[in-house]
């Protein structure tokens, strides 16, 4: 008879992933296992330890235990296509330890003009000094990307969407540029995740995620993942364990308990960010709404052909209005929160202007007029998205009166 797991739809994966096996076929939820050193029965297994460098094999505490093992299965079940996953402290770890695994010095990396700022950052940072350049391009433009392309180019990082603006870029086309000009093709895919769109299926090698945001889902841990094929998936591993990257069994644990509900919680905050991205559409003060899922948005169609979900992150632009009105406005907020991050249960608010993190994007091209640069970035979370409205237009008609 066939397994009921086989081919199952994405809730059903979310609940059964990463519950198998010795360690995990008499309880609903996995032990947590605190340990940082694993015993051996003998010497001749002692030695025999690092002969094997695997998940399911105890070593020491730095390579997992059961806790992190059901969290790597459990991501590794929910990327098709992918071989492994490691875990990482935070998502800047993820990308970080990613970027390091597949770039040598004097290689060329090309970066995405809408990527988080931290990815920029650690372009310009950490492995400048490793001596890898970096080149930044703009997604939305296939040729100019294509000419971007030296001998030297080793990898490529992608952001869908893009950071901010939310701008949907054709990944497909990109990794296959990509793959062509012999160059790994890494993304951050911590928006839809693997639910909405399976990067690995579409072209890309490696799938970073922040574990932070939707699969923590509470705001109360902090981790990244990395999925890839066999290859990748090897030297993503060594990587991580040469700079000693480890997360808290504790940590995992929560990860597990979030993913389980991931599902619910990403369809509950996309139908509610649809609603509102349509109500700050008719509004009068709002010059653009940056939202993939709204329909007559920039990128719409990309995301109708690629993707099978989304989240609750969108930005607004206001409407020639300067920043002492936009603070106005988030001051004034009740249920929305000031603060970084997203994915969590609760909504937040977060004023950006996008000059200082972009480099080579064509903005006239994108339709922002000069007058229209002060954006606000939203996280919908579980509240109600009448009662969410209702505090946005609060937020609006002080905005009004200044």
């Amino acid at each position: 008879m066939a397994n009921s797991r086989n081919d199952a739809k994405p809730a059903t994966r979310l609940v059964t992933a990463g519950r198998s096996g010795e360690f995990a076929d008499r309880v609903v939820n996995p032990p947590v296992w605190r340990a940082s050193t694993h015993l051996y029965e003998n010497c001749a297994a002692l030695r025999a330890g690092p002969k094997s460098n695997a998940d399911g094999k105890f070593f020491y505490g730095r390579r997992g235990a059961p806790t992190q093992w059901a969290l790597s299965e459990a991501l590794t079940e929910l990327e098709p296509g992918a071989a492994g996953t490691v875990l990482y402290p935070s998502g800047v770890a993820a990308i970080v330890g990613a970027l390091m695994a597949v770039l040598r010095t004097g290689d060329v990396l090309l970066v995405t003009d809408n990527a988080y700022d931290p990815t920029r950052s650690t372009a310009m940072g950490v492995l400048k000094q490793f001596g890898v350049e970096h080149r930044f391009f703009d997604p939305l433009d296939l040729d100019g990307f294509r000419a971007a392309f030296c001998d030297k180019t080793r990898a490529v990082m992608l952001e869908v969407p893009g950071s901010l603006t939310m701008e949907i870029c054709d990944i497909p086309a990109l990794a296959a540029i990509a793959r062509e000009q012999g160059a790994v093709s890494l993304i951050d895919n911590t928006w839809a995740t693997s639910l909405g769109f399976p990067a690995l299926q579409h072209g890309c090698d490696i799938a970073i995620t922040s574990l932070t945001k939707h699969v923590g889902g509470h705001s109360d841990l902090m981790m990244g993942a990395a999925s890839a094929g066999e290859r990748w998936y090897r030297r993503l591993r060594i990587t991580a364990q040469q700079l000693g990257h480890v997360v808290s069994p504790d940590d995992a644990a929560l990860a597990l308990r979030g993913l389980r509900t991931m599902k619910l919680r990403l369809d509950q905050e996309s139908a509610s960010a649809l609603m509102i991205a349509e109500w700050l559409a008719a509004r009068d003060e709002v010059a653009h709404v940056l939202c993939p899922m709204l329909p007559g948005a920039p990128g719409h169609e990309l995301w109708q052909r690629d993707f099978t979900g989304g989240c609750g992150l969108l930005s607004f632009v206001i409407a020639g209005r300067d920043d002492a009105a936009r603070c106005r406005l988030v001051d004034t907020l009740d249920l929305f929160g000031i603060g970084y991050s997203w994915g969590g249960y609760e909504s937040l608010a977060l004023p950006f202007d996008v000059e200082p993190v972009r480099s080579c994007m064509d903005w006239p091209k994108a339709g922002w007029g000069l007058e229209d640069r002060h954006a606000v970035r939203l996280s919908i979370g579980l509240e109600d998205p009448a009662d969410l409205i209702a505090d946005l237009e609060r937020g609006f008609a002080a905005m009004n009166e200044g």
